[in-house]
């Protein structure tokens, strides 16, 4: 009794909640109740939980290279005794392809001679290595470090002009500007100008006699050299390199022996 009392009542409530329409149950609309039910499934939960987003294309992303540092060769220093590589491609001190050796054999020689590894190209197979002294370790790393100021940028060029017949003090005020500009690392662009035409005057040598007066090393740009028909004489001055500074060391040391 209860149960036919329910029946009615629960075909009812599936017909509402399913859209259909008013009347009263039959055991053929079992049939038709689920088959006439709306598909109210959203349209994102129809996609297979394996399915990609628009615009996605399943792809990974591939991971960024990092950019290879342009300074990282810009230094040289012995590997010593501490060579990853197996195998190596050896140069000879002189520069002579000594051919590819195990590293104990390489590290033997290198005691044998008394030098240095450095590694020279770490990417070749296999890796390229010389055998180097200790000056020429310091030599290469002056012309690197040299070329690597040159890289620096573009470089300022303070310009002086004086004529031959300066006084001694206006002349030691504008040296002591010089020096200042080439502390700074500036070319300094001089110029001396003749007051008279005298044809026996060298310019040149007097403007170089000028340069000479300076209490600092300094580099040419350019040398002494008569301009304006024989008028003046112009040089450009720089900073001195590593490579000259050392060199008037050695003569200075050089020059001490001698006199002791």
């Amino acid at each position: 009794m209860s149960a036919g009392c329910l029946r009615p009542v629960l075909s009812r409530a599936v017909r509402v909640v399913c859209g259909g329409g008013g009347g009263c149950w039959t055991p053929s609309c079992r049939f038709l109740i689920y088959s006439e039910t709306p598909n109210n499934i959203a349209p994102s939960w129809r996609f297979s939980l394996f399915s990609t987003a628009a615009g996605d294309t399943g792809e990974s992303l591939a991971p960024k290279k990092k950019k290879q540092d342009p300074r990282a060769r810009d230094t040289i220093g012995s590997a010593g005794r501490k060579i990853s590589q197996r195998h190596l491609q050896v140069i000879g001190v002189t520069g002579e392809d000594l051919g590819a050796m195990h590293r104990a054999d390489a590290i033997r020689l290198m005691d044998e001679q008394g030098l240095k590894l450095v590694l020279v190209n770490e990417h070749k197979d296999p890796p390229v290595y010389r055998l180097m002294s200790g000056k020429q370790i310091h030599e290469e790393r002056l012309r690197l470090r040299e070329k690597q100021k040159v890289k620096a940028g573009p470089v300022q060029v303070k310009e002086l002009t004086f004529s031959s017949d300066i006084g001694s003090h206006d002349l030691t005020t504008k040296l002591k500007q010089v020096q200042s500009w080439l502390e700074k690392k500036h070319h300094v662009k001089i110029t001396m100008r003749s007051r008279r035409a005298d044809p026996t005057v060298s310019l040149d040598v007097n403007l170089e006699r000028v340069v000479q007066q300076l209490e600092v090393t300094v580099g040419y740009v350019s040398k002494p050299m008569a301009i304006r028909d024989g008028q003046a004489a112009m040089c450009v001055l720089r900073p001195p390199s590593a490579k000259e500074l050392a060199q008037k060391r050695q003569k200075e040391l050089t020059a001490g022996r001698l006199c002791s």
